[in-house]
């Protein structure tokens, strides 16, 4: 005995399509209500590093050397493997430390430590995924039907994967930082030039200026927060202004520390100053709205061709297709 299929269009049957999408639609509203449910303190983590921080200033951790630091700060047991195995084999240098830790900072990773992962992952990953994905293809016979070629291909992808994906990975999180950070500093440059005139000292203008942005651009109040704090505890106030812009890969940012800077040293008002800046950077934004809508054209081309464009033929030219077919059966 055989059953009817059900309808079919291009060849497809339509019930096991629409039974597809009523799943994936089944799913999408539980993860929704998911995340509705689990709504979470986006500033909890960051007031708890943040007081972290507070208690190391107050504790007397502002000296830079790696010694002084050690005594005082209770390391991971993981880090600390990790770091004499890589000095053990001689391929810790300096230089690459520091580039990983800055990298961290400016992800908004305030643990220095796992500057030692980053490093230790460059070379235990690309021995994982290219020893595995050596043993699969060569050793198990995975791909047989491919060319030497593009075994070797596959080889030396996941080898490479392996080198640069935790690089990639803190990479893509200082990229999202920074465009967050940029989005909001022209917002709390205003701020500060309302707390400079309303009479507040620096720290004070940092602290509220955090205060007001917790909500809207919680990374940027982050760093605000974290600069008033050592603006109160370290004994160079440069040196508060110098980490904030080491924390934060952006121009812009250097350009406000310079002027907090200066207005430090020789006395120039500051409202003036970062009313400028406020100006120059809003220009800034603007300019980048006006050049992502300028290439919005060109972006929507290939999106267009691929995706409206057929569901519209199918749509116009459907019904007369089917009529067509049943006029002539």
């Amino acid at each position: 005995m055989t059953t009817a299929g059900g309808p079919t269009l291009l060849g497809i049957d339509v019930l096991w399509v629409a039974t597809l999408l009523a799943a994936v639609a089944t799913v999408a509203v539980l993860f929704a209500l998911y995340a509705a449910v689990t709504v979470r303190d986006p500033m909890a983590k960051r007031v708890k590093s943040l007081n972290e921080r507070r208690e190391q200033l107050k504790a007397g951790i502002t000296a830079s050397t790696t010694k002084k630091r050690a005594k005082l700060v209770q390391q991971n047991d993981t880090t600390d493997k990790m770091r004499n195995m890589l000095s053990y084999l001689k391929v810790l240098q300096d230089d690459q430390l520091k580039e990983a830790q800055q990298k961290l900072a400016q992800a908004g990773i305030r643990s220095k430590d796992l500057a030692y992962a980053v490093i230790f992952s460059r070379m235990v990953l690309p021995i994982i995924l290219g020893g595995g994905a050596a043993l699969m293809i060569y050793g198990f016979g995975y791909l047989a039907e491919w060319t030497d070629f593009k075994k070797f291909m596959v080889f030396a992808g996941a080898t490479l994967a392996g080198y640069k994906g935790a690089d990639i990975y803190v990479g893509n999180l200082v990229s999202k930082r920074t465009d967050l950070v940029r989005k909001g500093l022209p917002d709390a440059i205003d701020l500060l030039v309302i707390c400079a005139e309303a009479g507040l000292t620096v720290d004070s203008a940092f602290g509220r200026v955090a205060k007001e942005l917790g909500d809207a651009y919680p990374e940027l109040a982050d760093e605000f927060s974290l600069t008033s704090i050592e603006l109160g505890f370290l004994t160079e106030r440069r040196m508060a202004f110098e980490n904030f812009a080491y924390r934060v890969n952006l121009d812009h940012v250097k350009g406000v520390v310079t002027t907090m800077i200066q207005t430090e040293k020789y006395g120039t008002p500051l409202a003036s100053a970062l009313r400028v800046l406020s100006a120059e950077f809003r220009n800034d934004r603007m300019m980048r709205a006006e050049e992502k809508a300028a290439r919005l054209p060109a972006i929507m081309t290939v999106p267009l061709i691929l995706f409206i464009l057929p569901t519209l033929f199918i749509v116009i030219l459907g019904p007369a297709a089917c009529s067509i077919s049943d006029a002539m059966m």
